[in-house]
């Protein structure tokens, strides 16, 4: 037993594994049938977003399911190529082989086993929270970029046409000079398959339930929408030749299981693929978990981040040792495992057999499908991640997220996806250190009749003159600490009958050791001018660091546990 428990840590699947019973398998089978009609579609089309065969799509979409069920801790999240993703493999490894070849597929697989490597480690060390560097509004702004790059980069292929843009500005003027050139009949069956997906997400559920049938077999059909879309222009373009006409066709698919692969073991590409490994790692894990977290809350569930990030590594290694490319949990599969009844992550070892089974016996059955039904696919698909609302409320909200979004927005649209995210997070960063930089600090009067203290220039407070009470609304570390010595010189030198400065800590929850050395010079500054420095509410870790130091020791005033103490102590006339 005591190797068991220190086993669970690492093994979730121990966890639900033995409490498994006849309805969650009715459950999770019924899910993962849901699921596996929706990913054969979505598997193809993000695999030839990624530049790569359409079968590598459904090599990525086994292996990652089955280790997610052994080590993640999400219940109902869906492991597998998804569209962000697919595009940052696509930006991160087109300048290292011609996209199609053998040669950019072996990179694909060394990036996600380079993808893996990190996220492993970074679970096994706890680093779960370097990706809190990812602000929402960030994280909105480069999702949003990203859809409209995905959705432009799949106009060619709708259109018939062979427009190149290694960004949206590069990638519409393509587009445009091509007018001329597009095949109707491609056009026009992309655009039907665009108007009729769309149709089915919104209304075909309603119609059918018109029509008597119950809502969840209702949702069942409308989630089956890709699938017959695949299916009749398949079809179609069987029974009528298009292919002869000029429509591209995905042409013959490999049957059979994942290949076993391995990584190119070259130290200079491994250096090359570092960064956009990285950068696509920690999307990769912001996304996953955001979704993890939002369906695990609905069922009073929750999820471990750390064990997260081992999960993924598990999956995105699985997936280079098995001929895949960069993978993570996805929003759509995941919402309809959720909504689908799944269980447990059993629903994921389900929908590998499925993907397994087409695998086998369902790819000679998309040699005529149209490229121009996978490119609609996507563009339905990333449409729904395009949100440009994130605008209006951080414009009402903070002027400085609004930045950070906008900036996000042009850098990924005009440059690239990983400039673009590099760019938001630069900037998120920046304009935090000039935010605390200049922290708030505000001269705090008691509020008569009360204990309480508050700004003297928002309430009628009693103040003192012979003292001042500064609260600062931050933590002091080594960017703000001058701005706090310039505060209170100014405020000392501007107010001749000052005898006490009480420095109110209760919002400081950090002092670092440039702080820690501006404390110890306007103390010294202020003992020159006749005037004792003292500290109130002093959070207790804040404490802990204090008493290690002289600091206290060698403080002109004192430290009270309140500020009404202080005051009472001080000025006791303010509170008379």
């Amino acid at each position: 037993m005591p190797s068991w428990r220190r086993v669970l840590p690492s093994l979730p699947v121990l966890q639900w594994g033995r409490a498994y019973n006849r309805e969650a398998l009715v459950s999770d089978g019924v899910a993962a049938l849901i699921v596996t009609i929706m990913l054969i579609p979505q598997s193809l089309a993000y695999a030839m977003l990624a530049g790569l065969p359409p079968e590598v799509g459904l090599y990525a979409s086994v292996a990652p399911l089955l280790l997610y069920a052994v080590f993640g801790t999400s219940r109902v999240l869906a492991v597998g190529p998804v569209a962000v993703v697919s595009l940052m493999t696509a930006a991160a490894i087109g300048h290292h082989a011609p996209a199609g070849t053998p040669e950019y597929w072996a990179v694909a697989i060394t990036l996600a086993f380079l993808s893996g490597l990190l996220l492993l480690s970074m679970g096994l060390l706890r680093l779960g929270f370097l990706a809190n560097f990812l602000s929402h509004p960030v994280i909105s702004g480069f999702i949003s970029a990203s859809g409209i790059l995905i959705a432009a980069s799949q106009l060619r292929t709708l259109m018939g046409v062979s427009a190149e843009g290694h960004n949206f500005l590069d990638l519409s003027l393509s587009l445009m000079s091509q007018l001329g050139q597009v095949h109707v009949l491609t056009l026009a069956i992309g655009a039907a398959t665009v108007a009729f997906l769309f149709w089915v997400r919104s209304g075909l559920k309603p119609l059918l339930q018109r029509l008597g049938m119950k809502p969840r077999a209702a949702d069942v059909v409308a989630k089956t929408g890709p699938v017959a879309a695949i299916a009749v222009t398949t079809l179609l373009t069987w029974a009528l030749d298009w292919q002869v006409q000029g429509v591209k066709i995905v042409g013959a698919v490999p049957q059979g299981l994942p290949p076993f692969t391995l990584p190119l073991w070259d130290l200079g590409l491994w250096q090359a693929l570092l960064v956009p490994a990285l950068l696509i790692s920690v999307v990769g894990f912001v996304e996953s978990v955001s979704v993890g977290q939002t369906l695990a809350a609905k069922r009073r569930q929750r999820i471990e981040p750390d064990q997260e990030l081992v999960a993924l590594g598990s999956s995105n290694l699985s997936a280079a040792l098995t001929g895949g490319f960069p993978v993570t949990g996805g929003f759509a599969r995941s919402v309809v495992n959720f909504d689908a009844g799944a269980q447990t992550p059993a629903a994921g070892v389900f929908t590998a057999a499925g993907i397994t089974l087409a695998s086998l016996f369902l790819t000679p059955a998309l040699y005529y499908l149209p490229q121009a039904t996978l490119a609609a696919t996507i563009v339905v698909a990333v449409l729904s991640l395009v949100d440009f609302s994130i605008l209006r409320k951080t414009w009402n909200y903070a002027k400085s997220d609004f930045s950070a979004v906008v900036a996000t927005l042009v850098a990924t649209l005009t440059v690239g996806v990983e400039t673009g995210l590099i760019v938001g997070v630069g900037v998120s960063l920046a304009l935090y250190l000039y935010r605390t930089s200049r922290p708030h600090m505000a001269e705090v009067g008691l509020v008569v009749g009360t204990e309480h203290f508050r700004n003297v220039q928002r309430h009628a407070v009693a103040v003192s003159p012979r003292v001042l009470s500064l609260r600062v609304d931050e933590s002091l570390y080594f960017a703000n600490s001058r701005a706090l010595e310039d505060r209170i010189n100014s405020a000392v030198a501007s107010r001749h009958g000052l005898g006490h400065v009480i420095l109110q800590c209760s919002a400081i929850n950090d002092i670092d050791a440039s702080a820690l050395e501006s404390l110890e010079a306007i103390d010294l500054r202020l003992r020159g001018a006749g005037v004792r420095l003292h500290l109130s509410e002093v959070k207790g870790p804040v404490m802990d660091r204090l008493r290690k130091t002289e600091f206290l020791n060698g403080l002109s005033g004192q430290v009270f546990l309140s500020h009404y103490q202080a005051i009472f102590e001080l000025a006791p006339e303010v509170i008379a």
